[in-house]
This record gives C-alpha cells, sequence and structure tokens, in this order.
C-alpha cells in the first residue's frame, strides 16, 4: 500500500485545498497521471501521481479546506499487493463538501474551475456563480436563474443554493445568523460603533488571508520611504507606435507598461545596488532584474515575475507578460512563476491614478507605482509648454536602498523611459 500525500507546493506552504478529485476509486494509475488539483492562497496546482497502482481509498474529500502538508489524502494498492483498511486516524479527514463550514468550502471552490463564461439568463443578464454553488444546483434541481446571489459582487455561494434548495434563500451574513467565526467580526465592528446588521459580512479567503498577513508584517517591519519622479513619455509613445507597427504582422502589441518593466530591469542593472535585498546574514545583491508586476485578480493580487527582463526584448516581454497576467487571473501560475523577483513594478494607469505609494514585496529592496500620463503644463527653455507627463513613485527599504540609490535608479529610469532608444542600445 502507498499513501499519497498532502504536497508541499511551495516553500512556506503549511496546508492547501483540495480542490477536484481526477481519480475515483477503482482506477489505476500510472506515474505522471494527473489526480487531483490543490489550491494554495495564490494558484491552483495540479498534483501528478508518482507511483503507480489502483486507487483503493479517497481519504480526503473535493473542497476540503486545511489539508496540511503531508497529510494522507488517497491511498494506492500496488500492483500485485493486497488492499489495507484504512487506519481510523487516516480516514478522519474524510468529509462531504456539504458538511464544511459555508465560508470554507466557498473559498475552497470559487477558484478552482470558474467558468470562462457564465451561462445567460433569459434578459440576457449573466449567471455569476461559484463552481461549488453550481454543482449542488444541478445536483438538487435548482435553477440558477432564479436565485439573487449573496457572495461578492453579487455571486451566487453555495448558501444561496442551499437555501433556495430549502425553499427560501438563505439571506446574506449578518449578527444574527453568521457562524461563529463572523459572529466575532461582527462584534469587534460594534464595539467601534458599526451596529449589527448594517452590513453584509464577506469572509476572507485564504488569498485574501494571506495578503493581508504580508502587507501588514511589511508595512510595519520594513523601514520605508516613497521617492517621486515625473517623466515625460511623448517620445515613449511614438517608439511604442512604431514598434507595434512594426509587430502587426506577428500579432504582439507592446503596452506602455512593458516598455516599464524594460526600463526598470535596466535601470537596476545601470543601479546595481537598487536591485538587492536586506536579510539578517546579509545584503543579496541580485546578478538579474526579475521585474514582478502586479496583476489584479479576483479576490485579490498576485505578482507574477517576468526573470531576467534585462535580457528580454520588448516583444518578448509583451508576450510573457500577457501570458502571464492570463494565467494569473486564471490561478494557473506555478509557485515559481509568482515567487522572488527582486523589484515590483505596480500600475494604475489605466484607471487614471495620477500618483500613489506601494506597500514593499518583501524580500525585494523596493517597489515602482507607476501613475497615468496625461497633458501636463511643463517649462522647457523657459517657455510654457505642454507635455505627456507620467508620475512614478519608488518606495524603498531604507535598510538597502536609501536615498541617494533610490534617486539614483529614477535618474536612469526616467532617462531610458523619455528616450527609449537608450534602453535599446
Amino acid at each position: 500500500m502507498t499513501d499519497i500525500l498532502m504536497p508541499a507546493l511551495s516553500p512556506t506552504m503549511e496546508e492547501g485545498v483540495l480542490a477536484k478529485w481526477h481519480v475515483k476509486v477503482g482506477d489505476t494509475v500510472k506515474a505522471g497521471d494527473v489526480i487531483a488539483e490543490i489550491e494554495t492562497d495564490k494558484a491552483t496546482m495540479e498534483v501528478e501521481a508518482v507511483d503507480e497502482g489502483e486507487v483503493t481509498d479517497i481519504l480526503v474529500a473535493e473542497g476540503t479546506e486545511g489539508v496540511k502538508v503531508n497529510t494522507p489524502i488517497a491511498r494506492l494498492k500496488d500492483e500485485g499487493g493486497a488492499a489495507a483498511p484504512a487506519p481510523k486516524a487516516a480516514s478522519a479527514p474524510v468529509a462531504d463538501a456539504s458538511k464544511v463550514e459555508p465560508a470554507k468550502a466557498e473559498a475552497a471552490a470559487a477558484p478552482t474551475a470558474a467558468p470562462k463564461s457564465a451561462p445567460a439568463r433569459a434578459d440576457g443578464a449573466r449567471v455569476f456563480a461559484s463552481p461549488l454553488a453550481r454543482r449542488i444546483a444541478t445536483q438538487n434541481g435548482v435553477d440558477l436563474k432564479s436565485i439573487k446571489g449573496t457572495g461578492p459582487h453579487g455571486r451566487i455561494v453555495k448558501r444561496d443554493v442551499e437555501g433556495a434548495r430549502g425553499g427560501t434563500q438563505a439571506p446574506a451574513a449578518s449578527g444574527a445568523s453568521a457562524p461563529a467565526g463572523e459572529v466575532r467580526k461582527v462584534q469587534s465592528l460594534a464595539q467601534m460603533g458599526i451596529p449589527d446588521g448594517s452590513y453584509d459580512l464577506i469572509p476572507l479567503d485564504g488569498m485574501r488571508k494571506a495578503i493581508a498577513r504580508r502587507l501588514t508584517d511589511s508595512f510595519r517591519d520594513v523601514p520605508h520611504f516613497p521617492l517621486n519622479i515625473d517623466c515625460e513619455i511623448d517620445g515613449l509613445l511614438a517608439s511604442r507606435a512604431r514598434v507595434n507597427a512594426m509587430l502587426e504582422k506577428s500579432g504582439v502589441k507592446v503596452s506602455v507598461n512593458d516598455f516599464v518593466i524594460k526600463a526598470s530591469a535596466m535601470a537596476l542593472k545601470a543601479v546595481p545596488e537598487a536591485n538587492a535585498s536586506y536579510s539578517p546574514e546579509g545584503i543579496a545583491m541580485h546578478h538579474h532584474a526579475d521585474v514582478a508586476m502586479a496583476v489584479a485578480i479576483d479576490g485579490g493580487l498576485i505578482t507574477p515575475i517576468i526573470r531576467a527582463a534585462e535580457t528580454k526584448s520588448l516583444s518578448q516581454i509583451a508576450t510573457e507578460s500577457r501570458d502571464l497576467a492570463k494565467r494569473a487571473r486564471d490561478r494557473k501560475l506555478k509557485p515559481e512563476e509568482f515567487q522572488g523577483g527582486t523589484f515590483s513594478v505596480s500600475n494604475l494607469g489605466m484607471f487614471g491614478i495620477q500618483s500613489f505609494a506601494s506597500i514593499i514585496n518583501e524580500p525585494q529592496g523596493a517597489i515602482m507605482s507607476v501613475g497615468a500620463g496625461g497633458p501636463r503644463a511643463v517649462v522647457k527653455d523657459g517657455q510654457l509648454a505642454i507635455a505627456t507627463v507620467m508620475t512614478v513613485t519608488l518606495t524603498c527599504d531604507h535598510r538597502v536602498v536609501d536615498g541617494a540609490i533610490g534617486a539614483r535608479f529614477l535618474q536612469a529610469f526616467k532617462a531610458m523611459i523619455e528616450d527609449p532608444v537608450t534602453m535599446l542600445a
């Protein structure tokens, strides 16, 4: 007999969600077969079998949250071997998804198999529902089009379907009906003068908890400061138009953010002291500029990384950044694609934000926030003129990137972003 254990998909992973089984009891698997999908706080990963044999026991049901690393999740009978009954301790994790606390089951199922397009209502509107809610609705003959969602952004979640199945739709979480974990949150808000029943409480999923923990630690523990600089980008916009005209037949389209990533990488190589990380053992001076780009996804934020960005062309960066962003939104990134990095870029220009400061993504030494480019009055040769100006803000970890280093980095970045030819030399 061989136990299949809950894998550690990253160095810091302690537990995860067993999102989906691709095998059932009685199936025969061989090494390399995909047998399950596991959710971490950032991505959904496929798990491959490392042994051959027949599946004799599924020890952890689909949708189970908080499965500890190295916990037995299934059992194989080796070819020619005899199946042994599962010990009680090992069978304890077995649970029907319906018995999992609603908030946990929803968090477990929501990101795993999100449909690429939601079915349409009769009136043409789309129906937004979590995969778990869809499965329960299908099993019980519940019409999702008749249900009002109480999840994030009106999404139909498990409690909505169960309420409709029972004849009355469950109300949104509140102080009177919330599970114990939510009641504590409600009481904490009441102590600050916010009365029960005046809001809907959305449970925290694994990603939001991780973001809250990491950013709180970073903002509290890392001595940081911002540096601002304005960049004129008329030359960049003209260069972008010429580059995209050259690439039109290839289907590749370069964005302003791709130029920003390239210029950041080249500036990090020009000022290597800014491409560094603090550790108690010393300052790590990185060999390559591995630039992480902030991507907003449903329920949070993730930072896929363009590795060795200084060595890549604009078309390579454009192709790679599109692929990473798409797979980030689909939660299909591998851990090595979003963990690490030496520098981060966060761009909110597409939302019209003119300037902002980001929180450092440890262990990186700095993060650059990019605002919207727009026409502004500038003085050139003593004369008032109009230029397209973009404000960037560099947040620095003062333990490794001090003011002078940060200023030299921004000078190098500004020179390249204002005259893109210099970054291609």
